[in-house]
């Protein structure tokens, strides 16, 4: 009689929960997204149909994206016992109390237990210390969920003993097939309710989800229960109400975190890569999101040397002129200036060439440092004397020292490295400027 009442009662929970808890999957088959970690054939499918889970497993990826709901998939298809934590709740006396109940299953019944720990990034050093040793011995498979990133909020022994896999948003098709079956479930979803959802809004409530199955649930949700039936028992959900229901999404951004370095490496890459739309896309990201438009300003100064370089020399006196336009207008006018050194940057010739110094830097650290030849070594207190030419004259009749001036075109072949020094680190490529840099090295070659 009591399992009757418990029954019931889980039942009138989950009727009266909110429609993304209802609608959450209870089995691979109903499972949306996430195929390169759950599809057919995979191996993390094969080992929860097979209820054969024995290593340890962290999930890691953004909100709304099946985390939980692929552990309650197991918690449904797994013969061991399976326990929810959740880390912003539960301290280390539960967890204690939590190993200890999975000891004694252990020898009692043979039972394994599954522990899933929600937010397991929550817990500081101390209490994922607590959770390793009955992970390392097999009293208990952990499996941990974290929207940030584990190698750097799970201690390195926890990671290493578990299998990671990282959940990516969801595409705007999956979000959408999921809200459809919400709108066509009878038992959980509106199936027995008139909803008509208009394609304007339901690309609408899909697009500003950005790949988060629960804020288009919770967005579909308000638009049906805050809509009235008209005469004929409909409740229409136009872009008007969707656009009432879900608001713009905040931008996932933290600047310790993985949309950082992601966002700054695509902002990157797209300058490299020459595309002025998708650089200006990361740009705004990055500043709708927060980020310090001084920061965003080092980065174009590094660019403007390491990926433009020699083939455009004014790109660094472009940046350093918004830099300094940015400190006197501020923001929000100074916007402009960091789209105009972005522009710019992205549009000019491109070239790696500078980087040259890097491999001259290889040279030095693994062959040391040679001596300096005697006819390049300093003078200087013949030079203090005023002696000008004699000093010319002196370099060049006793230390072989050529003067470059004193040749036609300023230049003359001489031997600058220490002996023994196989040089050619620099390459221009013949990019903008670096055509004339190119054609005056090989007019010199051609002169030796």
């Amino acid at each position: 009689m009591d399992d009757l009442f418990e029954q019931r009662r889980q039942e009138q929970i989950r009727r009266q929960a909110p429609l993304a808890a209802r609608m959450r999957p209870g089995t691979l088959e109903e499972f949306a997204g996430q195929d390169h970690i759950v599809g057919p054939g995979r191996l993390l499918r094969r080992a929860i149909e097979a209820d054969r889970l024995f290593s340890s497993l962290i999930f890691w990826g953004p909100p709304g994206t099946g985390k939980t709901t692929l552990a309650m998939i197991i918690a449904n298809s797994t013969e061991r016992h399976f326990e929810t934590m959740s880390a912003v709740l539960a301290g280390v006396a539960d967890l204690r109390r939590t190993i200890q109940e999975a000891r004694d299953r252990l020898g009692m019944y043979s039972q394994r237990t599954i522990l899933f720990v929600d937010e397991i990034h929550r817990w500081n050093k101390a209490q994922q210390d607590a959770l390793l040793p009955h992970v390392e011995d097999g009293t208990i498979v952990l499996v941990g969920a974290t929207t940030e990133n584990p190698y750097f909020e799970v201690i390195g022994p926890l990671v290493s003993r578990s299998r990671i896999f990282r959940f990516e948003p969801l595409s705007a098709s999956e979000v959408a097939t999921i809200l459809k079956r919400a709108l066509e479930d009878s038992g959980h979803g509106y199936g027995e309710r008139h909803v008509r959802i208009s394609s304007a809004a339901l690309t609408h409530i899909v697009q500003v989800a950005g790949g988060d199955a629960r804020d288009g649930l919770n967005a579909l949700e308000l638009a049906v229960e805050s809509t009235a039936p008209d005469k004929d028992g409909v409740i229409d959900i136009t872009l008007e109400v969707a656009e009432d229901s879900i608001q713009q999404r905040a931008l996932r951004y933290d600047k310790s975190a993985d949309q950082h370095y992601d966002t700054v490496s695509a902002f990157i890459k797209s300058v490299r890569g020459s595309d002025p739309d998708a650089a200006l896309y990361w740009l705004a990201k990055m500043v709708m999101a927060g980020e310090d438009p001084r920061f965003i300003l080092r980065r174009l100064y590094i660019l403007a040397a390491e990926d433009i370089g020699l083939a455009d020399p004014e790109a660094v006196r472009v940046v350093d002129a918004c830099a300094q336009a940015f400190e006197w207008v501020g923001m929000p006018e100074g916007q402009y200036h960091l789209a105009m050194a972005t522009l710019y940057l992205t549009t000019a010739p491109k070239s790696n060439a500078v980087g040259a110094y890097w491999r001259a830097v290889e040279e030095v650290r693994e062959q040391g440092a040679g001596p300096v030849p005697p006819y390049l070594r300093d003078k200087s207190e013949v030079f203090r004397g005023g002696l000008r030419e004699h000093y010319k004259r002196t370099m060049e009749s006793h230390d072989g020292y050529k003067y470059p001036h004193a040749y036609p075109g300023g230049w003359v072949r001489q031997d600058y490295l220490p002996e023994g020094v196989d040089a050619g680190w620099f390459e221009p490529r013949g990019h903008g400027y670096e055509r004339v840099i190119l054609e005056r090295l090989q007019e010199m070659k051609r002169e030796e």
